[in-house]
């Protein structure tokens, strides 16, 4: 075989193997992963792409359209670049979702396990405190609580986090219990394992797909929560860079600049529809290994 022929098929192999990898990953995966990559963009260099200052004001050019003067989504009613504002929000809202869902994974996993794996009082204890939590609407008590804690960044990821781990504590509980009965974990525990070893290692390698689908979807969720909180004046201080806070902004001038409202929208839109594609994405991805397997 020459080296020519050599490459040719070295090139078909390859073409192969990225062809079954791409055939192996859900369409929904796919785009979220398009969506992450915007989100990560604008992110980091969405205020460097507007070539604005975010709170710089001009009142000469106070609710200017979108597309004038090298505003590409227009400025809002103090002048100041719609799209540099959107870009620092990312900055804002998604940090508070990606670290109040830390909190209630964390929270909710560990209560989850020692529910499923501790009899007696411990279990009823855990899930007394699950069914009392849930009972509660989380928006309410969230409400309350930032409405005596006050409002910051910190105060308002520890809310979220702390009145939302009950929704990973619930389906943590339920995926432990199943796994209890699998034969590689009772082997473990015929071996004399630790119940600490075997939580930190087997039952955690067999947590890790639901939890971070569950990631995915609690943070969706609690972005919402956190833009309807700043829509409300419950949510960040009035001077953040908050979605919520530019939407309730954008309600005095609904019909002569709607701008105001539709790029912060389209924001918290593309950020949750981001988490919900990959949500499901992996649960398709996984479902369908489980199934080759």
């Amino acid at each position: 075989m020459t080296v020519s022929e050599q490459e040719v098929k070295r090139a078909g192999l390859t073409r192969q193997a990225i062809g079954r990898l791409y055939r192996g990953v859900p369409g929904l995966l796919i785009a979220g992963f398009i969506g992450l990559i915007i989100t990560i963009v604008l992110t980091i260099w969405g205020v460097d792409l507007s070539g604005f200052d975010p709170g710089a004001q001009s009142l000469a050019d106070r609710l200017l359209p979108p597309l004038t003067d090298g505003h590409l989504l227009g400025t809002d009613q103090l002048g100041r670049d719609v799209f540099s504002r959107v870009s620092v929000g990312f900055r804002w809202s998604v940090p508070v979702g990606l670290l109040a869902t830390a909190i209630a994974a964390t929270i909710g996993s560990l209560a989850g396990v020692a529910a499923a794996w501790k009899t007696g009082w411990v279990r009823s204890v855990l899930t007394r405190m699950m069914d009392v939590a849930i009972s509660f609407p989380y928006l309410v008590l969230a409400v309350t609580i930032i409405a005596v804690v006050g409002h910051s960044f910190w105060a308002l990821v520890l809310t979220l986090g702390l009145v939302s781990w009950v929704s990973f504590a619930r389906v943590i509980y339920a995926e432990t219990l199943r796994l209890r009965e699998r034969e590689y974990l009772v082997a473990a525990r015929l071996l004399g394992n630790s119940a600490l070893r075997i939580a930190t290692t087997y039952v955690a390698r067999g947590l890790r797909h639901t939890i971070a689908v569950m990631y995915a979807f609690i943070f969706a969720d609690l972005l919402v929560a956190e833009a309807g909180l700043s829509f409300l004046g419950l949510g960040a201080p009035l001077g953040a860079p908050s979605w919520g806070n530019m939407l309730a902004a954008s309600r005095e001038h609904l019909f002569t600049a709607p701008w105001l409202m539709y790029a912060p929208a389209a924001a918290v839109i593309l950020v949750v529809l981001t988490a919900n594609l990959i949500g499901d994405g992996l649960i398709q991805h996984w479902g369908r290994g489980t199934t080759q397997h």
